[in-house]
């Protein structure tokens, strides 16, 4: 059953039509993300969804009493809040029903025949359970530690950042876990191990989501529905972004000529997603297989984690290699580098070679220094210590602030400042509209301010300006930002063609495994690691080795521990009991439904009437919810076996 349904939604702007009579629904455990061009009206059918914005016409249908919240791009808090208390602001409706749980529980101690008590503990258990708030203060603290916000937990929330206040207000949410989620961008602002940390929550505490967003890794990941708006329509597709890949392929060669330019990116994104990303999975397989094969041998053999670690360590070594080549020209040498800002260290003695051709992305986490760590070799900060020496070559930037663009220059005064209205690129001259076509901007865009332009149509500008300079080296800071997926498509085809060297700084995982070919990574202990491999090979074997590091700690302790310490006594609770009674119930009720549902499948006449794509979504739901309940149940039996069999 859906939660809410858009049924014929139109929705226009003056005479701009956005959306003309689409269909949207979302059911529950649904995760899906709506795609397309910046201005198609993505944020439009969001704000429909959340119920911000009123159709012109069409009918929005919601299940009652269902709660509906939505990630605010400009979050509001009360001025007096401090981090701490705007993060747990949202929270008082499960505090209260975690109280009034425990007090029913010890009155059912007593009284456990009392079916009005047994009622409205069963009804707050479900309600709890719905938004697993069962260890609430310790998801409060895991989540404020991930999103970087402990050390401001006492600070009043109105002096943090724009991009802190969003991770306050994502913080929040997660934590109230509303019946449906609304994101617009939320791994804006998010280095890689906060968007890793978001993933992990919103896959294991099965939320119902609705989002958008330009990183595709995140989307592959999340994402178990994409929704194109494109021409004021909606086209569905199911799964994360490489299935939107393929079936979006498909749907193109069903249609004319016009859409050749838009199919030769879709088959080349196919094309280095199936070599760069299946590839890697497969050659991963292996070790993965031995991490698990580990994991059940490590409380008797500790010896295999520290080979294992060492077997990972030496993996990730092997791409650390010095593969430049020495007769390209040196761009920049930098010798025993120290940066600091203000009295925090961000990096001391560091020394590299930056060549002709190199491909380079800084990364690491927010506020470790990559930002300054271009300035540096920009010229605009003098190091700390150490030097930074210089070639003769032009340096084209790309900042967060696109301090290139002039708010009162027009899009012709802006790439024509000597009259005209014909551009260079790369030695081709071309018609100024006919280079911006390239970047998604149509014709009457021309005689538009600068000024007027959203923050993703000043970013495609100013890149578009950037490729017709004559540099040797591109110098990115954050460039995806605030651009949708089409125009980052554009993005890496011109810094794959583009014939210098590139440095970026990015938090883009599938961006940077894309386009570079070095990484300098920012470390805890302020020194830099140079590596040759993928970014996302790097952040995997980073992590299994943090794991490996845990067990082998885990490891060391359990042995005394288990000498010192006394068993816990062990017992079944309460919730746990009344599960152990409707579960099999539950169970049997499930086989017959998807027995039920089996039999339709092989009906002609059954299935045609419900739609066997319906049929099969709905059999699957089933098969699903049987897998968790018997699982569940099985849990619980173990557990009891275990209680028999210590007394």
């Amino acid at each position: 059953m859906a939660l809410i349904d858009l049924l014929n939604i139109s929705k226009h702007y003056e005479a701009q039509k956005i959306l003309t009579e689409i269909n949207f629904h979302v059911d529950e455990g649904e995760r899906i993300v709506i795609i397309g061009k910046n201005g198609s009206g993505k944020s439009t059918l969001m704000k429909i969804v959340n119920g911000t914005l009123e159709q012109d016409s069409g009918e929005r249908i919601i299940r009652q009493n269902l709660e509906v919240k939505m990630l605010d791009q400009k979050p509001n808090f009360k001025e007096s809040h401090t981090v701490r208390e705007a993060v747990e602001a949202g929270l008082k409706e499960l505090n209260s029903a975690k109280q009034r749980y425990n007090e029913l529980s010890l009155k059912l101690a007593d009284d456990f025949e009392n079916k009005t008590l047994l009622e409205e503990h069963e009804k707050l258990s479900r309600y709890i359970e719905h938004h697993n708030a069962w260890n609430l203060d310790d998801k409060i603290e895991r989540i404020i530690q991930h999103f970087d916000l402990k050390q401001y937990e006492n600070k009043l929330v109105v002096m943090l950042s724009g991009g802190e206040q969003r991770r306050v207000a994502l913080a929040s949410l997660l934590l109230q876990k509303p019946d449906i989620l609304l994101l617009d961008e939320p791994t804006n602002h998010l280095d890689v191990y906060m968007v890793e940390f978001l993933e992990e929550l919103l896959l294991k505490e099965k939320f119902t989501l609705v989002f958008i967003s330009h990183d595709r890794y995140f989307i592959d990941r999340v994402a178990t529905k994409s929704v194109e708006v494109e021409d004021c329509s909606l086209r569905e597709y199911s799964g994360g972004y490489s299935n939107y890949l393929e079936q979006k392929e498909e749907y193109m060669r069903t249609l004319e000529k016009q859409h050749e330019n838009l199919l030769d990116i879709l088959k080349r994104e196919n094309e280095w997603f199936s070599r760069g990303v299946k590839a890697r999975l497969k050659r991963n397989e292996g070790r993965k297989e031995r991490l698990m094969t580990l994991r059940e041998e490590a409380k008797t053999n500790p010896s295999k984690i520290k080979k294992m670690t060492l077997e990972l360590e030496r993996e990730a070594k092997h791409f650390n290699r010095d593969k430049s080549v020495n007769k390209q020209k040196m761009l920049f040498e930098v010798e025993h580098l120290g940066l600091k800002l203000g009295d925090k260290e961000l990096l001391k003695d560091f020394s590299t070679r930056i060549l002709q051709k190199d491909v380079i992305a800084i990364v690491g986490p927010n506020g470790s220094g990559k930002s300054t760590l271009l300035k540096a070799l920009l010229g605009r900060i003098e190091p700390t210590s150490g030097a930074i020496k210089r070639g003769e070559f032009k340096i084209g930037y790309f900042d967060q602030h696109r301090e290139m663009l002039d708010d009162e220059k027009n899009l012709i005064e802006t790439f024509c400042p000597h009259g005209g209205d014909r551009v260079s690129v790369r030695g081709r001259d071309m018609h100024v509209y006919g280079y911006l076509k390239n970047f998604l901007f149509p014709r009457e865009f021309l005689d538009k301010k600068i000024g007027i332009l959203s923050g993703g149509e000043k970013n495609r500008i100013a890149l578009a300006l950037l490729f017709t300079k004559n540099v040797d080296i591109l110098i990115l800071d954050e460039p995806t930002n605030d651009l949708d997926i089409p125009t980052i498509n554009i993005l890496e085809e011109q810094l794959i063609n583009f014939s210098g060297a590139v440095i970026i700084v990015s938090h883009d995982r599938y961006f940077v495994d894309k386009i570079a070919k070095k990484l300098f990574i920012f470390k805890d202990d302020k020194h830099i690691e140079e590596s040759y491999q993928s970014y996302s090979e790097y952040l995997e074997l980073e992590r299994e080795i943090k794991e490996l590091s845990s067990m082998e700690q885990e490891s060391k302790q359990a042995e005394p521990k288990a000498r010192t310490s006394k068993p816990k006594e062990l017992k079944l609770t309460y919730k746990e009991k009344i599960a152990l009674e409707k579960l099999p119930v539950e169970i049997e009720k499930l086989e017959a439904k998807i027995d039920e549902k089996n039999s339709c499948l092989a009906d002609p006449l059954c299935y045609e009437k419900i739609g066997i794509t319906q049929l099969a979504r709905e059999l699957e739901d089933l098969k699903n919810l049987y897998e968790e309940k018997v699982e569940e149940l099985l849990d619980i039996q173990a557990k009891e076996e275990e209680i028999n069999l210590s007394l």
